[in-house]
């Protein structure tokens, strides 16, 4: 691979192994990591894509194994700040995120369903290619999709209930 094509592949898909990998770790610095990590493999790498479809699945692939080997180190484990999410508003990957509220709230489902969930409405991937990614059956992703939008929905309804609680204070 070629100087260009890195910068090329970067500049393409770096936004989407950031986000998988925010997915995963809930840290802005650890994404970063992750990112950077995938794509110092891929330019060592002596390997050539089918199409650029095959990229972006090796891409994806890597970026979830790189994500799970992290959260599985001790050292990860003791520093955890998951809970502590960070005001996204000044990050770059999110800025074509329209509903910000919404992409919080996937990112606040547990690790199990958001990874599908992204995959599926913010990637563009179909049920059987998350399942190939992730090595699990079809029927597990759909379940997993189910169950996080009814996770979304709770989420919601409690969002806009303190909304009208706080509304009504305010009057």
């Amino acid at each position: 691979m070629t100087r260009e094509e890195l910068i090329q592949t970067v500049d393409t898909y770096r936004a989407t192994t950031f986000r998988i990998a925010y997915g995963y770790t809930g840290s802005y610095e650890d994404s970063e990591d992750i990112s950077q990590d995938v794509f110092l493999k891929l330019y060592s790498l002596d390997k050539t894509f089918k199409d650029e479809e095959h990229k972006k699945a090796w891409l994806i692939r890597v970026t979830i194994n790189k994500a799970k080997s992290l959260l599985r180190t001790s050292w990860k484990q003791k520093r955890d700040d998951f809970d502590n999410l960070r005001n996204l508003e000044d990050r770059p990957y999110y800025c074509e995120v329209a509903d910000r509220e919404l992409f919080d709230c996937v990112m606040r489902l547990p690790e199990k369903y958001r990874t599908v969930v992204y995959l599926f409405y913010y990637e563009d991937y179909t049920t059987a290619q998350i399942a190939k990614f992730l090595k699990i059956t079809q029927t597990a992703v759909t379940t997993r999709l189910a169950r996080a939008r009814d996770e979304l929905k709770r989420t919601y309804a409690k969002i806009e209930k303190e909304e009208l609680r706080h509304a009504g204070n305010e009057a």
